[in-house]
């Protein structure tokens, strides 16, 4: 090979160079470097206590359910036993701010025999009543029957001291908690540490209420009906968490 060709040779593996090295000068670099610590390391575990209580408030859904020839009879017929219902509901003392009807469904009623043949029609209202004591429940269900409803839909039982219970229950997961992650260290031959970190996950309310006042009205008025039994027994309100306890080898 000749100095010339050789020269050349020399100056192309030069180029090849420093265009590699712009590349590389280029290309991305982290802003941050993270160094983790490995010498303390977590455990975790997870909790579930219940706390069970009884139930002092409830919340009812009754329905009126009429049928007719047709429409507007059903539509009268319906109107007439839900305004008797709710102004037994008056009379009782229940506020209007604690009662709501909803569905109002009118249907017709099908003979699929004779080729979807209308026979006539049916008419369904659903009426809530909230923030009843439990002890005056049998008694509304009662003169609520007599006035013209005849579904009961559900009675949903509530606490008005669940704040409290729920608190309770968290507390006992917690115990719970370090309770496992303590057996645990000791069988790995470590010594647990302090709290890192604690996840509450989320749970329902359902039994949840606040904000009742009861009214001498509604006493009266529910102290002299004829009740059916109502027994609430027990409702388990429950608290769930992630516990991350530190761990010394």
């Amino acid at each position: 090979m000749n100095k010339i060709t050789k020269r050349s040779a020399f100056a192309a593996v030069i180029a090849a160079g420093a265009i590699t090295l712009s590349a590389c000068s280029q290309a991305p670099f982290p802003d941050t470097i993270k160094v983790q610590n490995t010498e303390n390391q977590v455990i975790t575990v997870q909790s579930t206590e219940t706390v069970k209580v009884v139930p002092d408030m409830a919340e009812i859904t009754l329905a009126v359910y009429t049928q007719a020839a047709d429409a507007k009879t059903c539509q009268d017929q319906n109107k007439q036993d839900l305004d008797k219902t709710l102004a037994v509901l008056e009379s009782a003392g229940i506020e209007k701010t604690s009662i709501q009807t909803s569905n109002y469904g009118l249907d017709p009623v099908y003979d699929w025999n004779s080729g979807k043949t209308i026979t006539g029609y049916e008419m369904n209202t659903n009426i809530t009543v909230s923030d009843l004591p439990i002890d005056q429940v049998g008694g509304l269900i009662t003169s609520c029957v007599d006035a013209g409803i005849n579904r009961i839909q559900s009675v949903d039982y509530l606490s008005s001291k669940y704040d409290e219970s729920y608190q309770e229950a968290l507390k006992n997961a917690m115990a719970s908690a370090k309770l496992k992650a303590q057996a645990i260290a000791e069988a790995g031959g470590a010594s647990l540490g302090g709290v890192v970190h604690v996840e509450e996950y989320s749970s329902s309310q359902q039994a949840r209420y606040n904000g009742y006042q009861r009214s001498a009205a509604m006493e009266s008025a529910m102290d002299t009906a004829a009740s059916i039994a109502v027994e609430p027994g027990q409702i388990g309100i429950e608290a769930r968490i992630s516990v991350n306890y530190e761990i010394i080898k």
